[in-house]
C-alpha cells in the first residue's frame, strides 16, 4: 500500500514530468522496487512512468545497469559513483529523459563506521546531467526505506 505523502510526491513528479514531455525510469537496490511502485500507484502514470530495475546485488548492478566493477570493487555498492552509474545505465537501458537510482544500507546489519546503517546515495541522470547526494535516514528497516522513497520522490527539484 501507498502511504498517502508518497501518493501526493508521485502525484506531484507526474505532473512536473508531464509539463516537460519527460518520462522517467528508476534503478532500486535497497528500497526493491518501491519508488516504482509509489509512482505507479497514480492514474496515468503509464504517460510518463518507464519503469524500473531492481539490481538488489552488485552482480546486477554491473550486469544489468552496466556499473563498473571497478567502481563497485574500490567505491562500494553505497557510494556516489555507483549511485550515478545506475541511474545513467537506467536512463541508457529505458530511454528516458530522467532516472533516479538509489543505494542503501536500509539495516538492522551491514553498516559500518564509513557507511552508517541509515546511509542511502541516490543518483540522478538526465539529458544533459547527473549528480548524487547521500542522506542518512534513522530508524528501522522500514522507516530506512519508506525515507528512501519520498527522497527519491522529490528528486524533480533537483533538477527545476
Amino acid at each position: 500500500m501507498v502511504t498517502q505523502s508518497h501518493y501526493d510526491l508521485a502525484v506531484e513528479i507526474g505532473r512536473w514530468l508531464l509539463q516537460r514531455n519527460w518520462r522517467i525510469a528508476t534503478a532500486e537496490s535497497c528500497t526493491a522496487g518501491g519508488i516504482g511502485y509509489a509512482l505507479s500507484a497514480v492514474a496515468g502514470s503509464s504517460a510518463w512512468l518507464e519503469g524500473g530495475f531492481i539490481t538488489y546485488s552488485n552482480k546486477l548492478k554491473e550486469r544489468v545497469l552496466g556499473v563498473p566493477n571497478e567502481v563497485l570493487q574500490s567505491a562500494g555498492a553505497v557510494s556516489a559513483a555507483t549511485a550515478e552509474a545506475m541511474a545513467v545505465g537506467a536512463l541508457r537501458l529505458a530511454s528516458t529523459e530522467v532516472a533516479i537510482a538509489v543505494t542503501g544500507i536500509a539495516g538492522p546489519s551491514g553498516g559500518s563506521a564509513e557507511k552508517p546503517v541509515g546511509l542511502v546515495w541516490f543518483g540522478l541522470a538526465w539529458k544533459g546531467g547527473q549528480m548524487s547526494w547521500k542522506c542518512h535516514f534513522e530508524g528501522d528497516r522500514s522507516a530506512v526505506r519508506e525515507a528512501t522513497i519520498s527522497e527519491a520522490l522529490r528528486c524533480f527539484e533537483k533538477i527545476s
